[in-house]
């Protein structure tokens, strides 16, 4: 008989909905761009939870993770920002772990499921938290429940 996990986000939300909405907009490398992106979802309720950049000498890739996806996947396509989206996992990172980043990894790891990219959240749920694109989402939210992580859920982002 297989084992039924039980969801450990905050809310309850369950394992089917521990993902978080990651907005991956295409910016020119020009000054102000990044402010003007970052204004326009702040100016409502989409605060911006995490954020990376990985710039080029032409372009930048700006990596966000909103409170509210709905609301900000309207604020940038109504401002002309170009943008794709998809889904992460978000953990938090346990406080009673002395080396947290590389338990993490570990657990990844005896799966063999590749870590794409990793970011801190800017205000995690209840203290540091990372977004993490990997190979396979499904597997992975299963291997870090099971060895005791919390993952976060968007509902977890709106509190």
């Amino acid at each position: 008989m297989e084992s039924v996990l039980p969801p450990q986000t905050e809310h309850g939300a369950g394992f089917d909905l521990a993902r978080v909405r990651q907005f991956t907009i295409f910016l020119e490398n020009r000054v102000g761009r990044l402010q003007a992106s970052l204004s326009a979802l702040e100016s409502g309720d989409h605060s911006v939870r995490a954020l990376s950049i990985e710039e080029s000498a032409d372009s930048a890739l700006v990596r966000l993770v909103c409170a509210n996806p709905d609301s900000a996947r309207q604020t940038l396509t109504e401002a002309g920002f170009p943008f794709g989206e998809i889904d992460l996992l978000a953990v938090q990172i346990p406080k009673r772990s002395a080396h947290p980043l590389i338990a993490i990894c570990s657990a990844l790891l005896a799966a063999e499921i590749n870590i794409h990219y990793v970011y801190p959240f800017l205000t995690g749920p209840h203290g540091p938290a990372l977004a993490l694109y990997v190979d396979d989402p499904v597997l992975g939210a299963q291997l870090l429940m099971r060895k005791g992580f919390t993952l976060i859920s968007q509902s977890d982002l709106q509190a």
